[in-house]
């Protein structure tokens, strides 16, 4: 474990687009077949999709048997929530709605054993079941683990500055849908007023070199050239709900059109 959340950092850090996808239905082979399908990085949704302990476990270790690195939001950056989902090893943890260097720290300070943060020592997935001595595995832990922050609020887009003081932080990750609803434009994600928050934002972590990315649905090329024109470091683009979807409506659209044929 954590062999991708390290080469997810050296991909981002010699400047390529890192790209992703989501996961929100409780089933693994489903995840586990997305990497097969080139998905090289999922996000497992533990805030929005229906998963408990044992199912976002079932869902890491699909995605590393079939060579993927597995990210997983957690339901909230506080520590009780953020535990038991590192002892199982994902290659990265999302919090969402950060809306302060406070909360930022908290959640980071939840990632690193002391005295640098506050974790609690119980590996049990995360050190391979005990065949990483501990000495290696504290030693290796902070390279390993991706620690995401999201900015889904615009309080947060006020107090960027102030959360990237916060050490420990990875990386930046959009929510443009809460984002846009903060500024009572809920769903509007390529209103200008939306679009500043982001360009905010981006501006402050490239100037800090912390990377910065979006975690958005697929199917519109506009908005996804506007990412890719603000040079994002990744992007998180499509899930399995939104595949389906696509795959069910036009393939009964196609039955349908050579049905009136005949």
């Amino acid at each position: 474990m954590g062999i991708c959340g390290r080469q997810w950092k050296e991909r981002v850090a010699n400047g390529e687009t890192v790209i992703g996808g989501h996961i929100f239905l409780p089933n693994p082979a489903i995840a586990e077949a997305m990497v097969s399908y080139g998905y090289e990085y999922l996000w497992i949704d533990g805030e929005h999709g229906h998963f408990d302990k044992e199912s976002i476990l079932n869902h890491l270790t699909a995605i590393n048997s079939a060579g993927g690195g597995a990210f997983v939001r957690v339901v909230a950056g506080e520590p009780f929530f953020i535990k038991p989902v590192l002892e199982m090893g994902p290659d990265g943890i999302v919090f969402p709605m950060i809306c302060s260097a406070e909360e930022a720290k908290c959640a980071i300070d939840a990632c690193i054993y002391p005295p640098a943060g506050n974790r609690g020592f119980g590996p049990r997935r995360a050190s391979k079941y005990g065949k990483m001595d501990n000495k290696e595995y504290l030693e290796s832990i902070d390279k390993s683990l991706v620690k995401i922050v999201q900015i889904e609020h615009v309080d947060a887009v006020k107090k960027i500055e102030s959360i990237l003081d916060v050490k420990g932080i990875d990386a930046i990750v959009f929510g443009p849908f809460d984002l846009s609803a903060s500024l009572n434009l809920c769903g509007q994600l390529k209103h200008r007023e939306v679009k500043t928050c982001y360009e905010t934002v981006i501006s402050a972590c490239k100037k800090r070199k912390i990377p910065v990315g979006v975690s958005t649905g697929a199917g519109d090329d506009e908005y996804l050239n506007y990412w890719l024109d603000q040079k994002v470091n990744f992007i998180f683009y499509g899930d399995d709900i939104g595949f389906i979807k696509k795959g069910v409506e036009e393939t009964l659209r196609k039955i349908k059109d050579e049905m009136q044929k005949r």
